[in-house]
């Protein structure tokens, strides 16, 4: 017999519990479950993209094993090394339309070439949307297949600094051929999508109330003639509360949303305000079970956003197409990557200091983030050594480490991804690019 989340609430106070424990245990079914089922720890995955390559000398670890040090770029994730696994010389060999920053952001996911297209690239390489579903997307619809893990939208994707404009460059996942997935870019869309109308919902409802204690008082004092007016008003409070009544509310969230400030517009320089509140967002979304999968994208393939913040007013594009001898570019870009590292801290923070709701120990137990590149390096737009850096224990990998990938495609990562949720895929993008199967990352 499973409890209702009123009759949760109570058996928790029976306990003895705080109040403070109430938001998060009334939502859990285990806590009270007497089926004797095994509770199946949740599992959950998020891609970090950020754009235009590294800096490889300041990036990659020298040494391979579990003994490894953090470069400039990686040094903020340190505290998180016995969670990390950073793969070396992992490449993207997928190859046909569009140039490399097309086919580094349309075929991360995916492992599949791009349609032909009209969309133009460098070098007269025009491309269309890529051929297949995103790995991101397959393991959505696998988890939603099944009743104990579907959830209410499966996946989101959150962008930052990410503009109207629909190309290769600007999307990652796909749903299936042809059909990119556009990532939430404004937190407020994000906000109404992931919380609909709640907060409006309780202001209306108080507002009601209001209304119909006016209503009450004026009735005595009206003619006869006028009251079959107050009761069609009367009536249609009633009708307007009931329906306002319906549908989730924000009393019943186990966590409730961040706040977001006013007038914050999608503009370069708010990227560092915007990036934590989509932050935020993902991982309120993720404790309130709305969505197991999710992507984090930070600008787009050839991004040009400004980092005024880090003091530095050139396109990130255009500085990462500089000469390795430009000693300033260079010292630039290793501070935007180096910044990116904070970003991914943050979320991998906020991950361990949130506790895993209804489970032992936090989220990142029960997560793996990816954070990942279009690009191996900026100014030779290779598709080689495209960074993978992973954290967070929710996939069963061997943390604390990097290895060596011996060249193979990225192709048998993403199908290690489809196993480590249970989706035993032989392939998966281009089937050439497959051999050898899933990379063994136990």
């Amino acid at each position: 017999m499973k409890l209702n989340p009123i009759h949760r609430r109570t058996a928790l106070k029976q306990l003895g519990l705080s109040s403070l424990s109430l938001p998060v245990l009334s939502q859990s079914s285990n806590l009270f479950a007497n089926n004797g089922k095994k509770v199946v720890p949740k599992q959950r995955l998020i891609v970090m993209f950020t754009p235009n390559g590294t800096i490889p000398d300041q990036f990659w670890p020298e040494k391979i094993g579990e003994d490894f040090e953090h470069k400039t770029i990686i040094k903020p994730l340190e505290p998180f090394h016995d969670r990390m696994l950073i793969l070396r010389n992992l490449h993207n060999k997928v190859g046909g339309d569009g140039d490399n920053h097309m086919r580094g952001m349309s075929c991360l996911l995916t492992g599949i070439e791009l349609f032909p297209g009209n969309v133009m690239g460098g070098g007269n390489t025009p491309a269309g949307w890529s051929k297949g579903i995103s790995i991101d997307r397959e393991i959505c619809k696998h988890l939603q297949s099944k009743e104990e893990t579907r959830t209410r939208f499966g996946a989101l994707h959150f962008g930052v600094g990410v503009q109207d404009t629909a190309d290769p460059w600007t999307r990652m996942s796909y749903d299936g051929p042809n059909q990119p997935v556009t990532p939430l870019a404004d937190p407020y869309n994000a906000y109404r999508k992931l919380y609909g109308n709640g907060r409006e919902k309780k202001q209306v409802l108080s507002i009601l109330d209001d209304l119909r204690g006016d209503l009450d008082k004026v009735a005595s004092k009206l003619p006869e003639s006028d009251r079959k007016l107050l009761i069609e008003h009367t009536k249609l409070v009633n009708r307007m509360d009931q329906e306002y009544a319906k549908g989730s509310s924000l009393s019943n969230l186990t966590a409730q949303p961040p706040e977001l400030p006013e007038g914050l517009r999608n503009q370069n320089d708010n990227l560092p305000q915007l990036g934590r509140l989509q932050i935020d967002m993902l991982v309120n979304s993720f404790v309130n079970d709305f969505a197991r999968v999710a992507t984090l994208q930070y600008t787009k393939s050839v991004g040009q956003a400004k980092m005024n913040w880090l003091d530095i007013d050139d396109a990130h594009h255009t500085l990462s197409h500089e000469p390795d001898k430009n000693k300033e570019a260079y010292d630039k870009l290793v501070r935007i990557n180096t910044w990116f590292a904070e970003e991914l801290t943050y979320l991998l923070k906020k991950l361990e200091n949130t506790p895993e709701p209804g489970q032992k120990g936090c989220m990142l137990d029960h997560t793996l983030v990816i954070w990942t590149n279009e690009l191996g390096k900026g100014n030779s737009h290779t598709l080689n050594n495209i960074p993978f850096v992973l954290a967070g224990n929710g996939f069963g990998f061997r943390m604390g480490r990097t290895i060596n990938c011996e060249n193979d495609a990225h192709n048998r990562f993403l199908i290690s991804l489809a196993h480590a949720v249970g989706h035993p895929l032989e392939t998966f993008g281009n089937v050439a690019l497959c051999k050898g199967g899933p990379l063994d990352l136990s």
